[in-house]
């Protein structure tokens, strides 16, 4: 599978200011794959130590802090000499290590010719944590499961190759539209995780799929009480637990009398910060002014939490296959469809989406692009309503104003009508 990450990881090798190489995300979201992937295509050789699995790693960085020492004993486990420049050193599970996590100021300030990448599960909530990672000293890199372009790309070489070929404003022949859409709805059952989709390829069993998804389920919340740190384990599994109830809501907003009942924000504040920091929740924030910048305006008290992967959202929202594949309507199509949506605009922009609510008005999500505000709005089907969104763009006239639907693309007056699998092209396509 070729994942769009590796574009970055390629300008980070070749960078004048590399510093090494930190990759968070949620588990079993690629991480591992990836490193190693970049290591046999850009490096000569690439060494590989998993602190999870071997516990007398640890014993190194806890007695050593010169990098050219730890090179040297790493050479000696390995077998083979590490070179500068040509071998990529890649640190596995490092949360199982602090120390080592604190050795790579050392690479960045003294050894900098040699190239070093790391990654770890629910390495987010100890970078999360202040002291505890050398701020400043290393490159982070955001790992999120397979996007529905790369998706696409993995299950359907042919159809990519015209997708990519997708241009501004172009009308798109009614039967790639209906392929595309069909690959749409696949993707929602699957969803992006690497083990999915890599079991769609080979066996195009939808019970396979299931089935690993529950047990991914199962394995983050084992996750919960394993690594919580200080934070109640309790409590994160119910804040994770409640995000079905918390999207099937008509406004979806996230109440913590929902979780449990009579909960206040102190509650279960440090539980949603945790999961955020684990790359298991977006957190999207609602705006009090339709501005720029939009962090200026984020009501920190009213926030929407979707989960991190539509395919993991499906199976604990307990969503029948052919509710997606034939049913024009079902419980639940609105979040699925918004989650999906957040999904594909992550790490687009340089600014996280927000959405916007009052009383009277509500838009799915807002982004901002230069010093442009751009509304969203996300529809599941090829329904045109959406009153708030339109009173908006009649009266703030934005230059770019976006609905995501299964209609195919095109203009509507100053509204442009993407379908919703070119949701990973936004940017590309304003």
């Amino acid at each position: 599978m070729k994942r769009n990450a590796i574009y970055d990881l390629i300008k980070w090798k070749s960078s004048e200011d590399r510093k090494p190489m930190v990759l968070k995300g949620a588990r079993q979201s690629g991480k591992t794959w990836l490193m190693k992937e970049f290591g046999k295509n850009a490096y000569k050789s690439f060494t590989y130590f998993n602190f999870d699995e071997e516990e007398e790693l640890k014993s190194i960085f806890e007695t050593n802090k010169n990098p050219q020492r730890i090179i040297e004993l790493l050479s000696l486990i390995d077998g083979k000499k590490i070179l500068p420049e040509e071998t990529l050193i890649i640190f596995d599970e490092i949360q199982e290590c602090p120390p080592a996590l604190n050795t790579l100021k050392y690479f960045k300030e003294k050894a900098n010719e040699y190239h070093v990448i790391a990654a770890g599960s629910l390495l987010g909530t100890l970078l999360a944590q202040p002291k505890s990672y050398p701020v400043g000293m290393i490159n982070l890199l955001n790992i999120y499961p397979l996007t529905f372009d790369e998706f696409l790309n993995a299950t359907d070489p042919p159809l990519y190759a015209y997708y990519c070929s997708i241009e501004k404003e172009q009308d798109i022949e009614t039967i790639f539209h209906n392929r595309l859409l069909e690959a749409y709805n696949h993707y929602l059952i699957i969803g992006g995780m690497p083990e999915c989709v890599e079991s769609w390829i080979k066996y195009k069993d939808p019970a396979k799929i299931l089935q690993i998804q529950k047990e991914l389920i199962e394995i983050y919340e084992n996750d919960f009480s394993k690594h919580n740190g200080k934070v109640n384990s309790g409590r994160i599994l119910m804040v994770f637990r409640s995000i079905v109830a918390q999207l099937a809501k008509p406004n979806e907003k996230f109440m913590y009398g929902a979780v449990r009942e009579g909960a206040r924000a102190r509650d279960f504040e440090e539980a949603i910060v945790w999961l955020v920091s684990a790359g298991m929740l977006n957190q999207v924030y609602n705006v009090s002014k339709m501005e720029h910048p939009l962090s200026a305006f984020d009501k920190s008290d009213q926030f929407k939490l979707f989960l991190f992967d539509t395919g993991i959202l499906k199976a604990m929202a307990g969503i029948d296959n052919s509710a997606i594949l034939l049913k024009s309507n079902y419980q639940f199509k609105g979040p699925l469809t918004e989650n999906f949506v957040l999904q594909q605009l992550r790490g687009l922009f340089e600014v996280e989406p927000r959405y916007y609510s009052d009383k009277n008005n509500e838009i799915d999500f807002i982004l901002q692009y230069g010093t442009e505000i751009i509304p969203v709005e996300a529809k599941g089907g090829e329904d045109k309503s959406a009153p708030s969104f339109k009173k908006y763009v009649a009266e703030k006239d934005p230059q770019y104003a976006l609905r995501f639907s299964k209609r195919n693309y095109r203009k509507d007056g100053r509204i442009t009508n993407l379908p919703l699998y070119l949701a990973p092209r936004t940017r590309e396509l304003l």
